[in-house]
């Protein structure tokens, strides 16, 4: 695949840009991740529930809209208003409040009344107690104490009085009532929190899925900054086989780590011109001593980390001559290695590395694969594989689907058939992500 056109384009990123949005979608995801799990999103959610309610809903209709005439309490109010503000009601209640006629109502109602002879009352009080008798105040009075409207108002008195209903229609009396409720205090936290930047982020980013960073978890991370994840030979699944062996079709034998180093933030994998005597396999006399005019090395993650299905990256590039890989393999010969990079001395290729059965995607227009570094990724799903640099899709194998555990593999090494030299394999760092799909 010539890629000169989508680096043009821009299609294809820089791996400094593609690196930064790594790191801007990891980071966006560790924030999505911790918004998910925060007591702000609980009590917006919770909040969400009681606000969207229709009995919330209808509740802040009333408040808002209601007005206090319309309310039972207002009614009310209105009725012992117009009822106690009434000439005869008002007269009535002048009676009830006055001396002199509660003093007449007792005269009324003693034996004095009638005996006209009664010394007890003095013939003063005797004519005012006879002229009140025979007033229209009295008259109202008798009208008014049988009166339905007095019952109603008493019963309103009464109920009006009650600490309940004084509350209730202080509430519907305030013109500020949704201002100084309960709900305003509930619905002005919820705006808040629905406003506030990490509940937007969250659901803005939930509506867009988080992209491939969400459906992954990381399982490895190793910044090369040392060989602790990292031990020499092929990491073979048979323990009585001969591992980090060479073989008699490449010029180099393999030095035991001697060739590794951990420095500056990289793993480098030196094949280096010098004369080393080491057993080799022959594919006709199998293992036998071979010298070699080159050492160098292959790596594996064996004991610290295997893995089936998930996102495999590394940020990886070739200085010199030579091969160089890194990819995944099951430590088992025979079985596919999974190639996330192969320099074969001209060019980088990605792909399924399976006897005849091999498919790989030979990548030119890059910059120079020796002099600038690229991320490699490969994507493992439960249907296909999928290989990328930086972010740009390369290859995709639907089908040739690996069937057990991986770790990580990186080597370098000179085919006897091809030319090549000293040469490096340099890897910055090397990620892994677990898939929860």
């Amino acid at each position: 695949m010539n890629l000169f056109a989508a680096r043009l384009t821009g299609k294809m990123l820089s791996t400094e840009a593609f690196e930064k949005a790594i790191h801007d979608m990891q980071e966006r995801v560790k924030r999505w991740r911790a918004i998910k799990n925060s007591p702000e999103l609980a009590e917006y959610n919770e909040l969400k529930k009681i606000v969207e309610s229709s009995d919330f809903q209808e509740k802040k209709n009333a408040l808002k809209n209601r007005k206090y005439k319309d309310t039972d309490e207002g009614r009310k109010m209105a009725t012992l208003n117009r009822l106690s503000s009434t000439m005869r009601m008002k007269g009535y209640k002048y009676a009830q409040d006055s001396e002199t006629f509660q003093a007449f109502l007792k005269f009324r109602d003693s034996d004095a009344f009638q005996n006209k002879e009664d010394n007890s009352v003095t013939a003063s009080e005797r004519r005012m107690y006879n002229m009140i008798y025979r007033s229209a105040f009295y008259k109202n009075y008798q009208k008014v104490l049988n009166s339905p409207e007095l019952k109603q108002l008493m019963e309103l008195e009464k109920e009006t009085s009650t600490e309940d209903f004084k509350q209730r229609n202080a509430l519907w009396a305030d013109e500020k009532r949704w201002e100084h409720s309960e709900e305003y205090k509930i619905e002005k936290r919820y705006l808040e929190l629905a406003n506030s930047e990490d509940i937007k982020f969250f659901f803005t980013s939930r509506e867009e899925k988080i992209d491939w960073a969400e459906l992954f978890r990381p399982a490895f991370d190793d910044d090369m900054s040392s060989s602790k994840n990292w031990k020499p030979g092929y990491g073979y699944a048979n323990p009585a086989m001969k591992d980090g062996h060479s073989r008699t079709s490449e010029r180099q034998a393999y030095n035991g780590g001697k060739n590794t180093f951990f420095a500056e933030g990289r793993m480098d994998i030196e094949t280096r011109e010098e004369s080393k005597k080491a057993i080799a396999w022959d594919e006709k006399k199998g293992f036998t001593e071979h010298v070699f005019d080159f050492t160098s090395d292959v790596m594996n993650t064996k004991d610290a980390f295997m893995q089936e299905e998930g996102l495999f990256m590394a940020k990886v590039r070739s200085q010199g001559m030579g091969h160089h890989f890194f990819g995944l393999s099951t430590g088992k010969p025979g079985n596919p290695l999974i190639a996330l990079y192969h320099y074969n001395g001209s060019k980088p290729q990605v792909g399924l590395v399976n006897g005849d059965r091999t498919q790989m995607a030979d990548l030119t227009g890059l910059l120079p694969a020796n002099y600038f570094y690229f991320i490699y990724s490969f994507r493992w799903t439960k249907h296909e594989l999928i290989w990328y640099v930086n972010n740009l899709e390369l290859l995709r194998l639907p089908n040739r689907l690996p069937k057990e555990a991986m770790f990580m593999l990186a080597q370098s090494f000179l085919p006897t058939k091809e030319k090549g030299g000293p040469g490096k394999l340099k890897v910055r760092w090397a990620r892994v992500y677990k898939s929860v799909e």
